[in-house]
């Protein structure tokens, strides 16, 4: 019998589902992947978000932010991200490279909805997110569907290592169809 990691196939697989458990439980590693931009200055800016949707159809992720947020500016000068998760109970590193489309208005209303209320009150902060204060809390929260951005994020590539007794390493990328390339750990 072979092991997931043992095949190029046998990772990706392993990925997807991985993807989808951070997406169904809270608790789970891939619930809150790395999301890293580049910013204005070209700088790289990395901070956690979390994970909505995972579509293998499609190779696509969804997450969630604040439309006044530092990154929203970042994402429309240059948009493409890189995002990192670890998972130790499998010794799993994934890492993905994705166009972003943002997505805001009334055609996430739909979305904003169904968010519960305590987590709406991650979209609408005043000043905007960043801004600096005098004070720890001299911010207010005012959560609103004008605050709230859907982040879809097409996969472009994908590199995923195994750090098992014996590390292995695999790259996949859109443009060959998703066929796996062992690469060196």
């Amino acid at each position: 019998m072979t092991d997931w990691f043992e095949t190029q196939s046998g990772l990706l697989d392993k990925m997807w589902t991985v993807l989808t458990q951070g997406v169904a439980d809270a608790k789970h590693p891939a619930r809150r992947p790395t999301f890293a931009t580049v910013g204005g200055d070209g700088w790289p800016e990395a901070r956690t978000l979390v994970l909505r949707s995972a579509d293998r159809a499609d190779a696509a992720l969804t997450l969630h932010t604040d439309v006044n947020s530092g990154k929203m500016a970042s994402l429309r000068s240059t948009p493409r991200a890189a995002l990192h998760i670890w998972d130790a109970t499998l010794d799993l590193q994934i890492r993905l490279q994705a166009e972003v489309t943002i997505e805001t208005g009334a055609s996430t209303r739909a979305l904003w909805d169904q968010i519960p209320d305590h987590a709406r009150q991650s979209y609408g902060v005043v000043p905007a997110p960043g801004t600096r204060l005098a004070q720890a809390l001299d911010y207010v929260k005012k959560p609103g569907p004008h605050c709230f951005a859907v982040l879809h994020c097409a996969l472009c590539t994908i590199d995923l290592v195994h750090l098992g007794a014996q590390h292995r390493r695999a790259g996949y990328s859109r443009a060959r169809h998703w066929q796996g390339q062992w690469l060196s750990p």
